[in-house]
């Protein structure tokens, strides 16, 4: 078991554990540090650092980027100290999530006849029209179903979130944060390409909870190219964390 998961969302964004039951999870799970990486979102912590009920709470962050080639990637913010400029890139984000949000939620009622009931609050993303679908039986569609022909990609209630460049992302990271990170790098389409923007990144999730058999050798070569710390986490969505992470030597290498 981990002693570190550092990929966790909550309500705050996509996820369905509270933020008040963080620490209750992380003690069935096992674990003693939880780093929470809502999607586009600050936390309501005091500090980088916070204990809770006999664990620790890391304020991180997850950002969505758009390099200058390739797909978008998802860096991850640990340690954080709100700036102003990530406080105004934070609400951009989530401004173009609502607008997004509405506009996908107003597609698949048209489309399906149903009202979804749902309030396109910040941190409102896919997922919870997904799971609106999915909540409706008589729609046709279980929650994989409404991705894969609704609002997935190239679907036809699919609308593309903006997000911020490359650069104006790593920038107010690396100035609110102790250690950026790049996310599950072989989940992208071109890991090769993603790992690349790793030179100019702290550190790259090397620990992570993958639905499929990987080969992590080209993350190994960019952490020995680029001197990288090492990240990883459960990327979990519910109350199940701990299914990927750092050891407790690993964790404290990254002296958040």
């Amino acid at each position: 078991m981990p002693y570190a998961d550092l990929h966790v969302h909550t309500t705050r964004s996509d996820g369905t554990l509270e933020f008040e039951d963080v620490p209750d999870a992380a003690r069935r799970a096992g674990v003693s540090v939880v780093a929470l990486t809502d999607h586009d979102r600050l936390q309501p912590l005091s500090d980088p650092v916070v204990e809770r009920d006999g664990v620790t709470i890391v304020h991180g962050i997850e950002l969505r980027v758009e390099p200058p080639e390739g797909d978008r990637v998802d860096l991850l913010g640990y340690g954080v100290t709100p700036t102003a400029a990530l406080e105004r890139t934070v609400e951009d984000v989530q401004r173009n999530r609502k607008e997004r949000g509405r506009t996908i939620v107003d597609c698949v009622e048209d489309r399906l006849g149903i009202d979804l009931e749902v309030d396109v609050e910040p941190g409102f993303g896919r997922p919870h029209v997904a799971r609106a679908i999915a909540d409706h039986p008589e729609s046709g569609y279980d929650y994989q179903d409404a991705f894969d022909q609704l609002i997935g990609f190239g679907e036809p209630c699919y609308v593309p979130q903006e997000v911020p460049s490359f650069e104006r992302g790593r920038r107010v990271l690396s100035e609110a944060c102790t250690v950026v990170s790049l996310a599950h790098p072989l989940r992208y389409r071109d890991p090769a390409r993603a790992l690349e923007l790793t030179s100019d990144l702290d550190a790259v999730e090397r620990h992570y909870a993958y639905d499929r058999d990987v080969d992590c050798e080209p993350i190994e070569r960019a952490i020995d190219r680029n001197g990288l710390l090492v990240t990883g986490g459960s990327d979990a969505h519910d109350d199940r964390l701990g299914l990927a992470g750092l050891s407790e030597a690993a964790y404290r290498r990254l002296e958040l």
